[in-house]
This record gives C-alpha cells, structure tokens and sequence, in this order.
C-alpha cells in the first residue's frame, strides 16, 4: 500500500492531499499491467476511468486523414482519461496506447466524484493541468499552422527534452524510444519529412540517435533555434 502512496504523492494531483489522506485513497486504485503496443481505448470510447502512470510511456493521439497526430506522451507520475470523468455523458476525446511496457492505475468515476466532493483542492489541481494541456495544443496548432517542418521537428525534440530529458554528461538523453514515424506524429508531419530533419541535425553533431533514442549534444542552441 505504501507503494500506491508513494505513486499519489508524486502525482501533482494528489500532493496536497495528507499521508492519510493518500492511505484512504491508496486502495481504490485498480493495477493494471500491459505489454508495449496496448490499445488502452479508442475515441469516442465511453469513458469511465481515470488512469495513474507508475511505469512506462502512453501515447495520446488521434486521427487525421487517416494520419495519426501524437498529442501528448504520459509518463510516470502523469495521469489521463481524466477528461471523460469531468463530463460524465463525455466520450473519449483521444486514443490511448502504451509506447511502453507499463504499469498503471485506475481510478473509477464514482470514486473520484466522492474524493473531489471531500478535497476540493483537487479541484484547483485537476483546473490547473488542465489548462497547462490547453496551451499545450494551442501551442501545437500554432506549430502546425504557421512553421515550417524542420521548425516543428526541432520544437518537438526540446518539448520532449524538457519533459522526458535525463541529464546525461553534457547533453539530455531523451528516455523514451521513438520511431521516426512516431516523432513525425507529434511534430505533425511525414515521417519521411521526418527522417530528413533528423538526419541533418545528426549531421550538423546537434543529435544523436540511438537505439530509437535521442540525445541533445546542444540543447540550447536547438532551443535557440527552435524560436524558445
């Protein structure tokens, strides 16, 4: 059960909630375990669960002509599906699948209706991300709108540096494998296009690509580039 608490304190969601607090909510949370490539729902899916990250990587994405656009990737001590709860006659508004081998914990919508009733500061959490989401997509709508693709591609590689980079000699390790169809999804391109950019920022020596991963050689002149 300590573990389950352990999970909820680092979970922004839950950090002002007490230790018993936590304890009380530690064991409504459902575990879950799945295989990298699991298909956790689709859009337009009824929603009635929230869901917890203690290991792994899920993508949120959808569809547009037939081309999938990556909205966000959720890592450990994130949360998603919290949308649908909100809304209870509320569909899912994206898809879900785990990039990852991952480890996960869901929390029904009975039991958070009660637990928000009871700690209203929850409230002001679940506000706040939510917002922070918001500007997110405002922000990739501007990205798609306005920049022109290796723009894009190089904004995607900071974001992601800056959410899921790991300190790593000089540089940042981004720890999460990626195809580049996959980069191309969240940067909103081709994967062809793709491959291009990162090819050249491979051999301009400010990336390297390993095993699906990559590592910042200059993280801030890729954010100077980028326009950040």
């Amino acid at each position: 059960m300590e573990t389950r608490v352990g999970l909820l304190r680092n979970v922004p969601l839950f950090q002002d909630l007490s230790h018993e607090e936590l304890l009380a909510i530690a064991p409504l949370l459902q575990e879950n375990r799945y295989n990298r490539g699991k298909l956790l729902f689709m859009e337009g899916d009824p929603g009635e669960e929230m869901f917890l990250v203690e290991k792994g990587v899920v993508k949120i994405y959808r569809f547009d002509d037939e081309r999938e656009i990556i909205l966000a990737l959720i890592g450990p001590g994130e949360f998603f599906g919290e949308m649908a709860l909100i809304q209870p006659s509320a569909n899912r508004s994206a898809a879900a699948e785990t990039l990852e081998s991952c480890v996960l914990y869901s929390l029904s919508r009975s039991v958070f209706y009660e637990f928000m009733e009871k700690h209203p500061r929850i409230c002001i959490r679940l506000l706040e991300t939510t917002m922070q989401r918001l500007r997110n997509a405002n922000d990739q709508i501007y990205n798609l709108t306005f920049l022109d693709v290796r723009t894009r591609l190089i904004r995607t590689i900071v974001r992601l540096a800056e959410e899921r980079g790991v300190k790593l000699g000089d540089g940042l390790l981004i720890d999460v494998r990626m195809t580049h169809q996959q980069i191309a999804g969240i940067a909103g391109t081709t994967r062809e296009s793709a491959s291009k950019v990162l090819q050249s920022l491979t051999e301009e020596g400010l990336i390297v690509i390993e095993n699906k991963r990559i590592f910042l050689n200059d993280y801030k002149k890729l954010k100077e580039m980028a326009g950040l």
